[in-house]
């Protein structure tokens, strides 16, 4: 969360939420994420998305998933963008100080586009809807983690999904150091890309963080 008041009126938050359970047979993974920003006198940024995924274990590597995204950007040009999709994935490196794993599959993406109306400032000023598009698409995700000593780690998660009119992706790195057993500090960088995004909106979003990490016990 960062504010500011007197010359500058600004405000900005976001957050996350990264869920994981393994067991004998299933791994679920869910998340969700928000962002938000405004200056003086209107919204400059809001994003929300969730994603969740269960494995069905067929060896100790490999295993089944189902999987269901979804995002709403109110500044991307799409209303929202959601995919279910099915397929393989593989633990390549599991160790104690490395995990690092792949999801390929292929789903079904429904987006709908909307143009943004715009004053001179960059208010938003209108939001009109365009058509539902549905569009068959393969997916890949990524999940790497590394401890580079005993208190600091790098982790990067990436999502793309590729389509016939447009290919997204969306890739969170991130560097945190624990300072207690459940408080770290993370310094981030996010990217969300669409190779085809409605007009006059830009195809590339990046982010930069630095977060307070609580992590359950």
């Amino acid at each position: 969360f960062l504010q500011a008041s007197g010359n500058t009126e600004a405000a900005s938050a976001n957050t996350k939420f990264d869920l994981s359970h393994e067991g004998a047979n299933w791994r679920n993974n869910f998340f969700i994420g928000a962002l938000y920003s405004e200056n003086a006198e209107f919204a400059t940024a809001e994003r929300y998305e969730a994603r969740y995924q269960t494995d069905y274990k067929i060896t100790d590597r490999l295993s089944w998933f189902g999987a269901l995204s979804g995002q709403q950007d109110h500044f991307s040009g799409f209303a929202y963008q959601a995919t279910v999709s099915t397929g393989a994935s593989y633990k390549f490196i599991d160790s104690p100080t490395t995990q690092l794993d792949f999801s390929l599959g292929a789903g079904l993406r429904r987006s709908r586009e909307e143009t943004l109306v715009k004053s001179d400032a960059g208010e938003v000023l209108d939001r009109i809807p365009g058509v539902i598009e549905d569009e068959a698409v393969a997916t890949f995700s990524s999940n790497y983690e590394h401890h580079l000593t005993s208190n600091t780690k790098l982790h990067n998660k990436l999502l793309a999904e590729s389509g016939a009119e447009n290919t997204s992706f969306a890739d969170d790195l991130a560097l945190e150091v624990s300072m207690t057993s459940s408080l770290a500090l993370a310094v981030g960088y996010g990217i969300r890309y669409n190779s085809d995004p409605p007009p006059l909106a830009q195809s590339t979003d990046t982010l930069v963080t630095i977060n307070l990490v609580y992590n359950i016990p």
